[in-house]
């Protein structure tokens, strides 16, 4: 058996040739990667757009308990608050201020545990449609606490991101 005809173990065969009647595009000479894109990233917009959807569902959730007497009660403000919680999270990220990541994720956990107490409280009357609604009602602090701790996010909201001039270091001396 010559050696041209032993098979070689898969980790140790050459790459298969190319069979495209084209040619491979090759990287200009002395270029490395392309650079980040510099703006806003995708997630930002969304991540910001069910943060209003978490401050709608707190303002939902608080007529439903200002409704029976329609009276202003202290207990209506708590979801008031909340929702200004999370439009001003929101507002933060979008703009990219320092650190606002946690606060829109903040906001979103109050309705979350209140939520998921609705759906084991109407689970455990019975009453499966009403266990169902406040189950969909979980889509807008679920959704905005997963976007808002994505690292498109964070990165975006981190301290110093835009504190540096370019072409410096932490410290802020010249990059060399």
């Amino acid at each position: 058996m010559s050696p041209s005809s032993r098979r070689l173990p898969p980790a140790r065969r050459p790459p298969a040739p190319r069979r495209s009647p084209r040619p491979a595009a090759r990287p200009p000479a002395g270029r490395g990667p392309l650079p980040a894109p510099q703006g806003r990233p995708e997630l930002v917009p969304f991540a910001a757009a069910f943060g209003l959807l978490v401050a709608a569902e707190d303002l939902y959730l608080g007529y439903l308990l200002w409704e029976p007497d329609r009276r202003w009660h202290w207990y209506v403000g708590i979801p008031v608050l909340l929702a200004a919680w999370a439009v001003a999270g929101a507002v933060l990220v979008q703009r990219g201020a320092r650190r606002a990541w946690p606060v829109l994720a903040a906001a979103a956990v109050p309705p979350l545990l209140a939520l998921a107490g609705l759906v084991l409280l109407f689970a455990a009357l019975g009453d499966g449609r009403a266990a169902g609604w406040a189950a969909l009602l979980l889509a807008g602090p679920v959704g905005c606490l997963v976007l808002a701790t994505r690292r498109p996010v964070r990165e975006w909201t981190r301290p110093g991101r835009a504190a540096r001039p370019a072409g410096r270091d932490r410290d802020g001396t010249r990059a060399r």
